[in-house]
């Protein structure tokens, strides 16, 4: 199937980056979103993301093209491929898609950006529940490449495929997750992190600025060019990842021993956002992400320069 027209189902911070990133590569947008005022925040974001789509070669048209943004499903019963941004609750996901396929063409796949949620409990009670799939981005997903694609227990494989496909001609780099689990693949290793880190914080190890530091300035330089397994394949040295399991594989495992959880209690939520507003100081939350948006691209550049 030829995909020329999306429907984007939630305009939200992740539907407008996807809007953006579906009109640079020259398709037809159709946004919905109820939002007052939502038209205008998404023809803002697409303005301000188009250079940065400009950068990335993945479009040459100067000016940005423009979504049709309405508040009425019904706007979507011709498109060809619908990237579905509700919010992550069961019971939602389920009234969108009965609602979208009271619209669309039965061959239309929907693709959920859902972050933690399982494609067969989405598709449950679909009519045509083996066009469901789970497509999961990082944000800003139109900068940020990686999207998850993950088929539920009645998820066609020719989905699958015609998602891979598209995403591809997107310019994106898609993942097949092969077992469903909460949180798909990226998000768990991210929260696995993340759980240590704010362990750290709550265990006054370290403060949460100097958390941020210490992996953006450490382990994430690596992880910008290469996942763990090859960083330590790197770290085997001529004996290779063989080499690093054995010597060093037990250190890793009694660190494992030793990492924590602890509950996110509201002194500890009010610590982490005391620490992250000392952390920023007076910049705005704007101008951080303008920042990361302008060294996402130029990271994108020196990455294909070097061949990751």
């Amino acid at each position: 199937m030829t995909v020329t027209h999306v429907g984007v189902l939630g305009g939200g911070l992740i539907g407008m980056s996807w809007a953006s990133l579906f009109l640079a590569r020259g398709l037809k947008v159709t946004v919905v979103e109820p939002r007052e005022g939502a038209e205008a925040e998404v023809t803002a974001f697409v303005a301000a993301a188009w250079p940065h789509l400009r950068a990335l070669g993945l479009t040459q048209a100067e000016a940005p093209r423009q979504p049709e943004v309405s508040n009425d499903i019904n706007v979507l019963a011709d498109v060809d491929f619908v990237q579905e941004n509700g919010p992550d609750r069961i019971a939602i996901k389920q009234d969108i898609v009965a609602a979208l396929e009271a619209v669309i063409g039965t061959d239309v796949v929907i693709a959920s950006s859902t972050s933690s949620l399982m494609a067969s409990d989405i598709q449950a009670k679909a009519v045509h529940p083996e066009r469901i799939l789970v497509a999961h981005p990082m944000n800003p997903p139109h900068l940020v490449p990686m999207v998850e694609l993950v088929a539920g227990r009645l998820t066609a494989p020719d989905t699958v495929d015609h998602a891979e496909a598209f995403y591809l001609a997107m310019e994106r780099v898609p993942i097949r997750v092969k077992k469903e689990v909460p949180g798909h693949l990226a998000n768990r290793l991210t929260a696995a992190l993340y759980r240590e880190a704010v362990h750290m914080v709550a265990e006054g190890i370290a403060d949460v600025g100097d958390i941020d530091k210490a992996i953006a300035a450490g382990p994430g330089m690596r992880w910008a060019l290469m996942g763990p397994h090859l960083i330590y394949h790197l770290g085997g040295g001529a004996g290779g990842y063989r080499h690093y399991l054995d010597h060093l594989g037990p250190t890793q495992e009694a660190r494992w021993a030793e990492l924590g959880q602890s509950p996110l209690t509201e002194g500890l939520k009010a610590q982490l956002v005391a620490g992250v507003d000392a952390e920023i100081g007076d910049e705005s939350t704007e101008a951080l992400s303008e920042r990361r948006d302008a060294a996402l691209v130029a990271l994108a550049g020196l990455k294909r320069q070097h061949g990751f």
